[in-house]
């Protein structure tokens, strides 16, 4: 049986039967080698210089790996080379560029480098970190031989230091200390002390008035309220201190403040007279500034007194010679003092042909001035830390 002779792919001329091939044999096979045969040679070039920057990458990493010398140099490197933005998380999204038949042999040959970085760099880092603990320990090492800082405890205030004297002081005398509010009622401020409605303390210029359409409320003026409340309370025999706040409107210079401390003292009892009063504060002056201080008593008007004095003492801060704080007098007033004013008794229902009294009132930060020597009774309000480390005997 004949064979029939397979004819190779061609055309057929237009109007007749011949043929001629569309690509001759020899040709279609020269061809197609080179368009395999050069697609093949690309992709291997393109994995050759794959290999190249992988080399250059971990042989770059590799050697700056070795001089790092501290954390902050470790934490660069990881950042240049293994961080979002490094040289190993760009190079891995270059693979996405090659044909795909050649990316999983560059993906093994990029994360084998990245795992080799990766695993070289941990010991580093935790070498460098172990060393600058040792260094920080070995800096803020601490000697417990050495005998411990002394804390910072703080300090009375030395005006509630001068009021714990004086509580001490008036109570070896037979004084109790009693507390009263700071608001008070007119009544307690001025009425049951004698000072009747038109007495210009009760002015506004004088009193700080509280705003209370049923009752006249002021901040007090004085402590003197409390003898009032404790003649109210208790019988005869009476002798209380009173220390607290007193609030006047009026100028401020350095012995003078709108804010301040008092301290009232009030003894009732038969048979009491002025000498009992001087020699009560003669006796405090003299514990409380030493034996060479002078005092003097002056006769002076108060409403809740009969008679009244000025109680002074001579100024420690010049010695008597006079200054602007004792108003170039060589005297530094302390307070008022006297007899406990007959109708005073009268309006708190003791009987003045029984009982007689006295009271005084003197001022706290004064006394601070002159047993200290503090020239201006400002400061005392003022927020200087420098009078506290000046005036405490603790720690601060």
């Amino acid at each position: 049986m004949a064979h029939k002779r397979i004819a190779p792919i061609g055309v057929m001329k237009q109007g007749g039967t011949a043929w001629r091939p569309l690509v001759p044999v020899e040709g279609f096979f020269r061809a197609w080698n080179v368009l395999f045969l050069g697609s093949m040679g690309t992709m291997t070039d393109q994995l050759h210089g794959l290999t190249k920057d992988i080399d250059s990458l971990r042989e770059e990493a590799l050697s700056r790996l070795e001089s790092l010398q501290s954390v902050d140099d470790s934490v660069a490197w990881e950042r240049e080379f293994l961080g979002p933005k490094g040289k190993m998380t760009t190079l891995l999204r270059g693979l996405g560029g090659l044909p795909p038949e050649a990316r999983p042999a560059a993906g093994r040959a990029a994360q084998s480098l990245r795992q080799e970085l990766e695993n070289t760099f941990r010991p580093v880092r935790e070498r460098l970190a172990k060393g600058a603990l040792l260094q920080r320990l070995s800096a803020d090492a601490v000697d417990v031989t050495l005998p411990g800082r002394q804390p910072l405890i703080g300090a009375a205030h030395p005006v509630s230091t001068m009021i714990d004297e004086l509580v001490e002081i008036f109570g070896l005398l037979g004084f109790r200390a009693i507390f009263g509010p700071e608001v008070e009622t007119g009544r307690y401020n001025f009425d049951l002390l004698n000072i009747p409605a038109d007495h210009p303390a009760r002015d506004v210029w004088d009193t700080i008035i509280v705003d209370d359409p049923d009752v006249e409320l002021v901040l007090r003026t004085h402590t003197s309220p409390m003898q009032a409340r404790a003649m109210e309370r208790s019988e005869p025999p009476i002798r209380v201190i009173v220390p607290g706040k007193a609030f006047r409107f009026e100028a401020q210079d350095a012995s003078h403040e709108w804010q301040f401390s008092q301290i009232e003292g009030l003894a009732v009892d038969t048979h009491i007279t002025m000498t009992d009063l001087k020699g009560v504060l003669q006796e405090m002056a003299r514990q409380l500034f030493g034996p060479e201080r002078r005092i003097r008593f002056r006769c002076d008007f108060f409403p809740f007194v009969e008679p009244g004095v000025e109680f002074a003492v001579d100024c420690a801060i010049c010695n008597g010679t006079g200054c602007r704080v004792c108003k170039h007098s060589g005297w530094l007033e302390m307070g008022g003092a006297g007899m406990v004013h007959p109708n005073v008794l009268r309006a708190v229902g003791h009987d003045p042909d029984i009982f007689t009294g006295f009271a005084f009132g003197l001022g706290i930060e004064r006394l601070v001035m002159m047993k200290y020597g503090v020239d201006d009774l400002r400061i005392f309000a003022a927020t200087d830390i420098r009078l506290l480390r000046k005036l405490s005997f603790v720690a601060f």
